[in-house]
């Protein structure tokens, strides 16, 4: 898919087009996951430590690590890997996560999401605390 999504705007004739980034969507995805109940983290142990290390330089940009996204003109898919807090229902926390991330997409872009993919890569357990990036929530 493209980097940049084209949206023709609603009853404005032709006035211009709205056009909105895959990075968007991405971040849209990723801050709307992150405030779901029972999500920790999301990306793999990985992906958080190179995001850390983005962070940190100068013009590394916002990390949205743990979320793809495939934009077309009209609709969406996002692919999210997060880690869940132990002691939460894996499938309700997927279920509220899907839920979170349709709404925001939808509702901040007009675009129609047309499957959020998710996989836990790990469960959190209080004890792994030490070293732990902060949690999202």
């Amino acid at each position: 898919m493209t980097d940049v999504a084209e949206r023709g705007s609603r009853n404005t004739g032709n006035l211009g087009r709205t056009t909105i980034a895959d990075g968007v969507v991405a971040k849209i995805a990723f801050l709307a996951a992150a405030d779901s109940l029972g999500v920790h983290a999301l990306g793999s142990g990985f992906s958080r430590s190179v995001g850390a290390l983005r962070k940190r330089v100068p013009g590394g940009g916002t990390v949205t690590h743990g979320v793809k996204v495939e934009v077309g003109e009209k609709q969406a898919a996002v692919d999210l890997d997060i880690i869940v807090d132990y002691g939460e229902v894996i499938p309700e926390v997927g279920k509220a996560v899907r839920e979170n991330v349709i709404s925001a997409v939808e509702r901040m872009t007009g675009l129609q999401v047309v499957e959020v993919n998710i996989a836990v890569s790990d469960v959190w357990l209080p004890e792994e605390d030490e070293g732990e990036p902060e949690r999202v929530q």
